[in-house]
């Protein structure tokens, strides 16, 4: 039997599916695109070329688009599966884990295994992927180079709270001159300490701290973090599939 977890955010979806044993059988990931049902009948299809379907596993789907899984078993809340993903993957099971989404961010204390409290920002997508996403474009870069750039910059700070108008102020900044380093790093520096701000209002006692989602693998968005934070804060490459990692252990439950 296999157990499959599907995690359908805002601007990508990932697929584990794991043995009786918990080893990982198959991994994915892939754009969500603008139909989380059409996503989902993708997955479906690629997984049943590759000989997982309902005969054989048990789904479970989470994120944004969980809904849109009409051959879930189960659906459960991305909140839970990042925790039980997150505890499971950095074997911690008592630990604060900041997950930066594509529309969100969200801040999760895991007790014991177990998600106590979390805050998030789903309000605005500042703070988020798709802010780092949108204001790398203006720039004229991708992701990793706006990173990198930002390595190398300092000095300007992003003050608008709204991406739209945050949008406008670095174009104003690159009207008035400054190099692309300097406004990388203030963009970079916006987000982290709006992470920053997030997990000052929950009342996390844990002195580990694991970063998820997208940016897991940048290493300067850790460094950033770690520096706001006053923590070293831990990753790794398979952060960003925590959600359908929990999604996949959770189906390990099911009947």
């Amino acid at each position: 039997m296999y157990y499959t977890g599907i995690d359908i955010g805002s601007t990508s979806a990932k697929v584990i599916v794991l043995d009786g044993s918990n080893d990982v059988i198959c991994r994915n990931v892939m754009p969500t695109g603008w139909s989380s049902v059409d996503t989902a009948e993708k997955i479906r299809r690629e997984l049943a070329e590759a000989g997982i379907n309902s005969e054989c596993s048990k789904f479970v789907a989470t994120g944004y688009g969980r809904i849109s899984v009409p051959y879930a078993d189960k659906t459960i809340t991305e909140i839970t599966c990042h925790g039980k993903g997150a505890a499971f993957l950095y074997e911690d099971d008592t630990c604060t884990v900041i997950d930066i989404g594509g529309q969100d961010t969200k801040i999760i204390s895991i007790m014991k295994g177990q998600v106590i409290d979390f805050i998030m920002n789903d309000k605005c997508s500042a703070g988020t992927g798709r802010f780092l996403e949108i204001m790398a474009s203006t720039l004229g870069v991708g992701l990793s180079e706006l990173c990198n750039l930002a390595r190398s910059g300092s000095g300007v700070s992003i003050s608008s709270m709204c991406t739209v108008f945050a949008e406008s102020e670095v174009v104003s900044l690159i009207g008035s001159g400054h190099s692309k380093e300097d406004i990388a790093y203030g963009i970079v520096d916006s987000i982290t300490n709006k992470v920053k701000s997030l997990c000052g209002k929950l009342s996390a006692d844990n002195t580990r701290i694991y970063l998820t989602g997208g940016l897991c693998e940048s290493d300067y968005i850790i460094e950033s973090l770690s520096d706001k934070l006053g923590i070293r804060i831990l990753s790794n490459r398979n952060g960003r599939y925590a959600g359908a990692l929990g999604a996949a252990l959770s189906a390990k439950s099911i009947k």
